[in-house]
């Protein structure tokens, strides 16, 4: 694994913008640098698969273990007991449905890395239920490994995986529902400014079209809760049978309450006539809940730290119960996102503490310190990288790399694209666009998008109700804001 730096492309910042990272301007002209990339060879990226699979699957058997004792969500995860049922219920799916993404973060230095610690890669925690980055995962990285060449591959199959992914679980949706899905709903909040969410969600909404369902987005706010029926429908007064949101599931059961839950108990439900009068079916489904919820890796440790893949974990436990010797560590809160709540301590030194953002009420857990491969640029700062690892229906299917100053990523950290080095190459280099060709794609009028050089797909609409949509043009994805 190496740091390599490079030229940007011209006009780099405008080029990603046209390829649907809108937010790349809002999180400052560093978010997407163009000057560097990571390069890993084909035996690091076959054992992060490797490692990512071992660690699913001891999450899958830890998901099994909880739902077996539910007293563990209650009394150890902070999750309300109205949601235990639904939790199980959905796990207990045969064939599984109702999951297509998440990802894991990562701690890996590379095999040649200096320090051996950093040799093996070790788990920090599962963004199993509302993961983002999943643009410049899937599709902006890419783009740039065609544009300039920089590698042979790479590990990265993420959009084509999701089509994939919604195929299968949506027809065993329609199994559990018992008709077929008339439309997929797909909801992201008013209430980001910087278009990440709704972008992050369009991609999944392109992904379940392209896999040949109907789809709808909504903003979740628009979703109406009707009271005498106890069911979810949207503006226009149809019922909402399946929907994706890109909204926490904790969120949804402080916000919610207990009705989300109590619809979910009807799911299948029609009657004689064969009308539709159960619930609504959520992707994520409520299992995400023990898997987003840092509480799960002192279940793992416990569970694993003598298994042969435990070697992957860190040892981690609930702050009550961790023992005298652990004096190095990392503190998280349970619920804590985009790195609010974390205290890193060495002894009595504290190495870095971020605002709790309101986040901690919930309890905390401590897990071995294990800071992140430093890197310097060429001027002698440093940074630190950590791995997206997403894993697409079960299986490893990518790697985002998110780069920050300080050894916790926050949300204003630098996305920076990755390559193999080594085999085959696997694609055919394509020219960067010019600046003519950007703002083309940046100010596309509706009329040019019904052309045929220029294919309309969806659209997902930000707080200022302007649609973003998905269009293509040139062999290659873009989303663009419609005037």
């Amino acid at each position: 694994m190496r740091r390599v730096s490079i030229e940007p492309r011209p006009n780099h910042t405008k080029l990603v913008q046209s390829q649907g990272l809108v937010y790349a301007k809002t999180a400052g002209d560093d978010y997407w640098p163009d000057d560097r990339y990571y390069s890993f060879t084909s035996e690091e990226i076959e054992l992060l698969a490797k490692a990512g699979k071992d660690v699913f699957d001891m999450c899958c058997e830890a998901a099994e273990a909880i739902c077996k004792d539910p007293t563990i969500m209650t009394e150890k995860m902070a999750i309300p007991e109205f949601a235990v049922e639904q939790i199980i219920k959905s796990w207990d799916r045969d064939p599984a449905c109702g999951s297509v993404y998440g990802r894991f973060d990562v701690c890996f230095g590379g095999l040649d890395h200096p320090d051996e610690r950093l040799r093996t890669p070790k788990f920090y925690e599962f963004n199993a239920d509302t993961p983002t980055s999943l643009l410049e995962s899937a599709i902006v990285q890419w783009h740039w490994l065609e544009q300039t060449g920089n590698g042979k591959d790479q590990f990265n199959s993420i959009f084509d995986d999701l089509m994939i992914a919604w195929k299968r679980n949506l027809t065993e949706a329609e199994k559990v529902l018992g008709h077929a899905i008339e439309c997929v709903y797909f909801a992201a909040s008013k209430g980001d400014d910087s278009g990440e969410d709704a972008i992050n969600t369009t991609v999944l909404m392109e992904a379940c079209s392209e896999a040949g369902w109907n789809t709808e987005s909504i903003f979740l706010q628009d979703i109406v809760f009707h009271k005498e029926e106890n069911r979810y429908y949207d503006k226009a007064g149809k019922h909402i049978d399946v929907i994706f949101k890109l909204w926490p599931w904790e969120w949804m059961a402080e916000d919610d309450g207990e009705r989300c839950f109590k619809d979910m108990a009807n799911i299948g439900e029609h009657t004689r006539s064969g009308e539709y009068v159960g619930g609504t079916l959520w992707f994520e489904a409520p299992y995400k809940m023990l898997w987003s919820n840092k509480a799960l890796f002192p279940i793992l440790w416990d569970m694993f730290k003598d298994d042969p893949r435990g070697k992957y974990l860190l040892s981690t436990y609930f702050e009550d119960e961790a023992p005298e010797t652990l004096t190095k560590y990392c503190r998280k809160a349970i619920f804590a996102r985009e790195g609010a709540g974390i205290t890193l301590k060495d002894g009595e030194n504290v190495i870095q503490d971020t605002p709790s953002e309101g986040y901690g009420k919930e309890g905390y857990i401590v897990q071995e310190l294990c800071q992140l491969p430093k890197f310097e640029d060429g001027e002698g700062n440093s940074t630190y990288a950590v791995l997206g690892l997403w894993m697409v229906d079960g299986e490893p299917s990518g790697m985002g790399i998110r780069e920050d100053r300080t050894l916790v990523t926050g949300n204003k950290s630098t996305f920076v694209p990755h390559s193999i080095s080594d085999g085959e190459v696997t694609y055919k280099r394509k020219a960067i666009p010019t600046l003519e060709d950007i703002d083309r794609a940046l100010t596309m009028t509706a009329e040019e998008k019904e052309t045929p050089q220029y294919s309309f797909a969806q659209g997902l609409f930000p707080a200022d109700e302007s649609p973003y949509v998905i269009v293509r043009a040139s062999e290659f994805m873009m989303l663009v804001r419609e005037r």
